[in-house]
């Protein structure tokens, strides 16, 4: 790919765009991690916070309120920058980057999916109760099968918030696609100054982003329409 970039536009900015591309997969991979570890989370804390017991209630609670009340730059400072001087051990950027990701997207994933089964009409927990299902039995067989409806374009759309997030972990030295790009601006190199390089790097988050606000955009009309 190198030789073919450098062949069209010529050194360095085909070198620069090759080196950018590859980079950008470790900002997917990054947001996946995030995604998908956050899913798995925010599924724990959503269940907590439904459950009907006030302590779990308080404790899920209080985790969605004080993970969403800090900035995810402050989160990546603590874990990443904060702890490892701490303890006086260094911290794998990508174990740092990933566990605040982590957490931040579930926090705010638990509150949409949790808003999503409040959309749920009460009669349908009435009507497992009349059915004699327990709680669990009604949220399995019952609610979670119409959650869909209303959570999976937020969720889609969360997607991006997670996407463009990643882009402040280049703080605690993460190799990613922002890292990268400001080293570049900042390079002595003719042909790699900042009013070069950043629009380059936008078009690129913009690659990534545009096509799932598109598609959150189809799922939130398919839906209206079918509701």
């Amino acid at each position: 790919m190198q030789d073919l970039l450098i062949n069209i536009f010529d050194k360095p900015l085909g070198i620069i765009l090759t080196q950018l591309i590859l980079a950008t997969r470790f900002t997917i991979y990054l947001s996946l991690i995030a995604f998908l570890g956050g899913g798995l989370v925010a599924v724990i804390i959503t269940f907590l916070r439904i459950y009907p017991s006030k302590i779990l209630n308080y404790i899920s609670f209080c985790y969605t309120w004080l993970f969403q009340s800090l900035p995810l730059l402050m989160l990546l400072f603590i874990i990443g920058l904060g702890i490892p001087r701490f303890i006086g051990q260094d911290f794998d950027p990508w174990y740092a980057a990933s566990i605040s990701l982590i957490i931040f997207t579930s926090a705010y994933l638990s509150e949409v999916w949790r808003g999503a089964i409040m959309a749920i009409p009460s009669g349908q927990w009435e009507g497992g109760v009349a059915l004699n299902l327990n709680f669990t039995q009604t949220l399995r067989f019952i609610i979670i099968p119409q959650v869909y409806k209303y959570s999976i374009a937020p969720t889609v759309s969360f997607l991006i918030q997670i996407i463009k997030g990643t882009s402040l972990a280049y703080i605690i030295g993460f190799q990613d696609l922002m890292l990268l790009g400001k080293r570049w601006a900042n390079a002595p190199v003719i042909g790699s100054e900042p009013f070069i390089i950043f629009p380059i790097m936008a078009v690129l988050y913009f690659c990534l982003c545009y096509p799932l606000a598109i598609y959150a955009k189809y799922l939130e009309k398919k839906y209206i329409i079918e509701n």
